[in-house]
């Protein structure tokens, strides 16, 4: 075990987990986009803090899904220069700390993650646990909530969109769908967005598949979208398609029509200002 990760265990000062000069939590892309649509990314990046080490596992065990979600940096990028969207991104693995779980679930700081045990989670104290809310979790968040609130004060309508990738298979079985919504008690955004997507007629596509929100589970969606009352969802690329960096533009490329139409939709439906 690395002193790192002893000094993480053992809950030294707070302020001291991130370095002055380490890169901040918060990635922002188009700060000023006109578009409607708010772009978040929970799972962009895979750094982790130099006072935890390597959390006690093997590089090649940092570059799996179980670290980030592959490929939707590279979608979530072009898809907010495509769309003139702003885009709030967390470049911290979720193994430090996962920015889309309640701070309070188990799944919050893993332990296991996919038959994986993380070293460097083990035997964590609440100090130590909180220091890590505190440097990651809490400033995304917090930028998410500013951003909406500026949002409103200025009358720019807010669609909140959660982007993400999941893996082609898991735990031995196969998942056929390409891309999924997933949402929890909106009943507008995620129908219209579903039959967009399934006008597509290459696309297998996942209603609440495969992954569905939860208050449990999940925080972006539930805290800055449904508390909130925005229309809001989540949408899951399989990795496969976007692993590549022209697998990721054509995507982004993709989505940015379908959100086009998706915006048309809204303000025809006055569901947005027109």
């Amino acid at each position: 075990m690395n002193e790192e990760m002893t000094l993480d265990r053992d809950g030294d000062d707070k302020a001291l987990l991130l370095d002055k000069e380490e890169v901040p939590p918060v990635l922002e892309n188009n700060t000023a986009g006109r578009s409607p649509f708010l772009l978040t990314s929970d799972h962009y990046g895979r750094t982790i803090p130099r006072r935890l080490g390597d959390l006690g596992l093997p590089a090649g065990e940092l570059e799996r899904h179980i670290a980030w979600d592959i490929g939707i940096a590279g979608v979530a990028d072009a898809l907010s220069k495509d769309l003139d969207a702003h885009l709030i991104a967390q470049r911290y693995s979720r193994l430090v700390i996962d920015c889309n779980r309640p701070p309070d679930a188990a799944s919050s700081i893993p332990r296991i993650s996919e038959a994986t045990l993380i070293p460097g989670n083990e035997g964590l104290t609440r100090e130590a646990a909180d220091a890590r809310r505190l440097a990651i979790f809490d400033p995304y968040h917090d930028r998410i909530a500013e951003v909406i609130e500026q949002r409103r004060r200025e009358n720019i309508p807010t669609v909140l969109v959660a982007l993400h990738s999941f893996t082609p298979a898991y735990a031995g079985i196969i998942r056929p769908w390409h891309i999924g919504t997933l949402y929890y008690r909106d009943t507008q955004l995620p129908p219209r967005l579903l039959r967009l997507l399934r006008s597509e007629s290459d696309l297998v596509v996942g209603d609440n598949e495969p992954y569905a929100v939860s208050e449990e589970t999940d925080y972006t969606i539930p805290v800055h979208g449904e508390a909130r009352g925005l229309m809001s969802s989540g949408l899951e690329i399989r990795q496969d398609l976007i692993a590549a960096p022209a697998g990721q533009i054509e995507w982004a490329d993709r989505l940015a029509r379908i959100f086009g139409e998706l915006e048309a939709m809204l303000r025809a439906e006055r569901l947005l200002p027109g």
